[in-house]
C-alpha cells in the first residue's frame, strides 16, 4: 500500500517555507491506519518488548495500537505539566527555543526492553531527550519507529545507541 498517497502537503505551515506533512487523511482511512500500524510493528515482532513509548500528541495516535499488536505495554511520553503523578523531565532545543518532555518516575523498571516511537522524525531533539528519560530509569530501548522522516533534516543524527530505527516512509 502506498501510504504516501494518504498524506496531505500543507506548504506554508506552520511558517512560510515549510511544508508540513498532514497525517490525518491517513488516520480516517481504516485500511490505510491498520497497515501503518502493523508495518510500524513487524520489525519488532518477536522481540520480548514490555512496553510501547509513544511521544505527545501525535504518536499518542498510534503508540497504544502499536503496543496492542506488540502484546506489550503503553507509555505516554508528554510535554511538561500534563502527567499527574510525580515525573522525570527532560530540556530539550527546538528549532525556535526549548522544551520540556516527561514521563513518570515509575513508567519502567530496571532493565526493561522499551519500543519508542513517534509519528515524524525531524531534527531529532525529541527522541532523543524521549531515549534519555527512559534510559535514566534503567530501560533499554530496542529499537525506535517512525511514521514518516524527514531526511533532509538529518535527525538520526541525534539518536544514540546501536538500537534498530525504522520509518514507514522518508521525505
Amino acid at each position: 500500500m502506498n501510504l504516501k498517497s494518504f498524506i496531505r502537503d500543507i506548504p506554508d505551515f506552520p511558517k512560510a517555507g515549510v511544508i508540513f506533512r498532514d497525517i490525518t487523511p491517513l488516520m480516517a482511512n481504516a485500511k490505510a491506519f491498520k497497515f501503518a500500524i502493523r508495518e510500524m510493528a513487524k520489525p519488532f515482532k518477536g522481540m520480548e518488548l514490555s512496553k510501547v513509548a509513544a511521544i505527545e500528541s501525535r504518536g499518542f495516535f498510534f503508540g497504544p495500537s502499536i503496543a496492542i499488536e506488540l502484546g506489550c505495554g503503553f507509555v505516554p511520553v508528554r510535554k511538561e505539566g500534563k502527567l499527574p503523578w510525580k515525573t522525570d523531565k527532560k530540556k530539550y532545543s527546538l528549532e525556535y527555543g526549548e522544551a520540556s518532555i516527561e514521563i513518570h518516575k515509575d513508567a519502567f523498571s530496571k532493565g526493561e526492553r522499551v519500543l519508542l516511537m513517534d509519528d515524524v522524525l525531524a531534527t531529532g531533539g525529541t527522541i532523543a531527550a524521549a531515549a534519555s528519560l527512559i534510559e535514566k530509569q534503567g530501560a533499554i530501548i530496542e529499537g525506535i519507529v517512525f511514521l514518516l522522516e524527514l531526511d533532509f533534516l538529518q535527525g538520526r543524527k541525534s539518536i544514540n545507541g546501536e538500537c534498530p530505527v525504522h520509518s514507514l516512509m522518508h521525505y
